[in-house]
């Protein structure tokens, strides 16, 4: 059969036939379009049972890559979120999602935490054989531990199961919940976390994450980590630890066995108390004296006094782990501080909208998704460009994540998906961050905020006060009330002559 057999649908035939030839199947969202390679389409499958089983028009697929979208826009609403959806749905001439915004949010709080989960491991997996041997520290792989805190929506739900600081009054505060994460230095990826409250010591967290770690990894900490139980613990288990002595642990280089001016063996003796946070049987099941290595560490850069840091490692050995390389090792430390900056700031982590701890739950794990998806994206550029990845943006990665997944849900066939691609690997390779070594980064706002008064009581309570500017000039009770608006804002405020 060829088609002058059918001269009246022909044309179409042949449109349809070479559009079915050139295309690798239907993309429902831009995200997709970029991060489908390293997620997996049965895992977004319409699910045999429960929720997510029937074809709706949110389906778990179209769920996840709006809730992903949404999350890498920093801040966007549900509304906005439906009408991208919508538009791409009448784009492509697939089903278009309700104008309601409820709809939307249902699905998304029955996104299985289960899918969610099996979605990271593999990424994390997946990444794992990527990593080149320079990128490891002195053959071994490095994994950070650190904690933040991160504040929710005031609703009973969330104050029950994180609840506020005991010193706010009720109605003022927010609840807050404690993060301490896994963080892979050689790939950038956050490898597991565990959440709890914020009364709840990161020690204690940290307990639960002790099987994402492997034999042989070295764990890098600051000095909340440099107790005797953990270090007892990196021993026990075959983990290297590599952390900052803590302020109140007395150091005596002059005791201990003298391998370097700066270097010393010494051994730490099992307290007589045991932590809160282990049982009995654990405590007595490990050895009474550690023995470990102090490395006096000097960090010198120019314009800044010298300071000075001690180290307390597992790692004994001071030929093949020698000092200048713990001190460069822990240095890096810095690029965890920065990895949480990038989930608080730049995907605006800082404040969680779920309404319940189940749809925190899933905010926050696709907040974590999100980071290392576009993670994957600076891993994969810095490896094909031959690149350091600690050179490249994440705020820019971001940005181009955004830019070009637009364009690859355009692209008609498969060579313009594959030229999109090695081009955005490129642009990230050469926008580099510059070298910028021992640059000083004080954790301070230059930006004045509003000299609005605090919200110190109920609302149904708070009595507003007039604006102070009214009662500046010419009024005899001038100086309460700028002394009262001193006290708001934090600055001195300005008398005008009378």
């Amino acid at each position: 059969m060829t088609p002058l057999d059918f001269p009246s649908w022909a044309g179409g035939f042949a449109s349809q036939f070479h559009r079915l030839r050139t295309t690798t199947g239907s993309l429902l969202h831009q995200c997709e379009a970029l991060f489908s390679p390293w997620i997996p389409c049965h895992l977004l499958a319409q699910q045999e049972q429960k929720e997510h089983s029937r074809n709706r028009r949110w389906n778990l697929r179209l769920v996840f890559w709006a809730f992903l979208w949404q999350v890498a826009q920093a801040g966007t609403s549900c509304r906005e979120a439906i009408r991208q959806a919508q538009s791409l749905g009448r784009l492509r001439g697939q089903k278009i999602p309700p104008d309601q915004n409820s709809p939307y949010c249902q699905s998304r709080g029955h996104l299985p935490l289960e899918c969610l989960q099996q979605i990271h491991d593999d990424l994390v997996r997946e990444a794992q054989p990527v990593v080149a041997q320079k990128d490891l520290w002195c053959g071994q792989a490095v994994t950070g531990i650190d904690a933040a805190t991160v504040t929710l929506e005031d609703t009973p739900e969330n104050q029950a199961a994180f609840p506020q600081q005991s010193v706010q009054k009720e109605g003022c505060g927010f609840p807050i919940l404690r993060l301490a994460v896994l963080f892979q230095l050689a790939t950038g990826l956050i490898s597991a976390w565990i959440t709890g409250t914020w009364r709840t010591h990161e020690i204690v967290l940290f307990q639960q994450l002790w099987e994402s770690l492997r034999v042989g990894d070295v764990l890098l900490g600051d000095r909340g980590f440099s107790g005797w139980a953990v270090l007892a613990q990196c021993v026990a288990r075959g983990i290297h630890g590599v952390f900052r002595v803590h302020g109140a642990r007395k150091i005596d280089f002059r005791k201990g066995q003298r391998l370097s001016r700066d270097q010393r063996l010494v051994h730490w003796h099992k307290p007589r108390l045991c932590p809160a946070y282990l049982t009995a049987q654990q405590w007595a099941e490990w050895t009474t004296v550690l023995e470990l290595r102090l490395v006096r560490c000097r960090i010198t850069v120019p314009g800044f006094r010298t300071r000075q840091v001690i180290l307390v490692t597992t790692l004994l050995d001071p030929v093949q782990y020698t000092a200048a390389a713990l001190e460069s090792l822990y240095l890096r430390r810095w690029e965890m501080e920065l990895t949480l900056r990038h989930l608080k700031t730049t995907l605006q982590m800082e404040h969680l909208s779920g309404k319940n701890p189940d749809n925190v739950e899933r905010e926050l794990r696709m907040h974590l998704l999100m980071h290392n998806l576009v993670r994957r994206l600076m891993l994969e550029s810095a490896r094909r460009a031959g690149v350091s990845l600690s050179r490249i943006s994440f705020a820019g990665a971001l940005a181009v994540a955004r830019r070009y997944g637009e364009a690859l849900l355009q692209a008609r066939t498969q060579r313009q998906r594959a030229e999109l691609i090695d081009d955005l690997y490129r642009v990230l390779a050469m926008d580099l961050v510059p070298e910028r070594p021992g640059r000083r980064e004080p954790r301070a706002v230059k930006r004045r905020p509003k000299p609005y008064p605090r919200l110190m009581c109920h609302r149904s309570k708070f009595k507003e006060i007039p604006h102070q500017n009214r009662y500046w000039a010419g009024r005899p009770c001038r100086k309460r009330f700028a002394l009262l608006a001193n006290c708001h804002s934090g600055s001195i405020p300005f008398f005008p002559p009378t």
